[in-house]
């Protein structure tokens, strides 16, 4: 039971208002020496676990690409550019990114879009753009609804996405889950079942998408 202590670390920490990372250090130190671990031994698994993660963390250097590119005038290109489109409004823009995203989630592609890939540097830019009129820009709170908006339907598109792709993390944890259960099914059970739900969020969340662009472009001075 000693090597439970490291819960008991986290809990004490996290209340204590410790910093995170060193209460997660403090806590695999102590479950390793409760275990009969030396603190190299410790050390060792740590550079383990970190070598053979290393990919993970690659996630992370979009995060200062797309900084440098919104500084370089990113997302006022993507206004221009829905500008210069004739008859692009806010709903067809809107509905063709949930359907963008439903799809390439379905195959599997849950990362070729996202909230830090596409919505804050280009699909909110658009939408705006789409919006507003040379005599008219949206107030701040409409602003921050539109980008709310735009943030939920990149998440509606991938959750009912993701689960028409067999191999997804979701459908192989529910497998597995009712395999222990005594219910046996294949993956492909469970996708092909998603196909309903997905397209019944689409068309909901499409009719969500015209109104709430139809009450926006009834706005005074729109």
């Amino acid at each position: 039971m000693l090597i439970l202590l490291g819960v008991a670390v986290v809990v004490a920490g996290f209340a204590a208002g410790f910093n995170p990372l060193l209460v997660v250090m403090a806590s695999a130190f102590a479950t390793g020496l409760a275990a009969g671990l030396s603190p190299v031994d410790v050390l060792k698994a740590f550079g383990k676990a970190f070598n053979d993660n290393r990919y993970v963390s690659a996630a992370w250097l979009i995060l200062p690409v797309i900084g440098m590119l919104e500084r370089a005038g990113l997302q006022e290109r993507a206004k221009d550019l829905i500008r210069g489109l004739k008859g692009m409004t806010f709903g067809r823009l809107l509905v063709g990114y949930l359907l963008f995203r439903q799809l390439t989630s379905a195959l599997g592609l849950t990362s070729i879009a996202g909230q830090t890939q596409t919505v804050r540097p280009l699909v909110a830019p658009m939408v705006e753009a789409a919006l507003e009129s040379d005599s008219e820009e949206l107030a701040d709170d409409e602003r921050q609804k539109v980008r709310a908006f735009v943030a939920a339907t990149d998440n509606v598109g991938l959750f009912f996405g993701e689960d028409i792709f067999m191999a997804i993390g979701s459908i192989l944890l529910m497998v597995g889950f009712l395999d222990q259960s005594g219910v046996r099914l294949e993956p492909l059970d469970l996708s092909r079942w998603a196909i309903p739900s997905a397209i019944a969020a689409f068309a909901i969340h499409s009719l969500r998408i015209l109104i709430f662009g139809r009450k926006l472009s009834r706005r005074p001075g729109a």
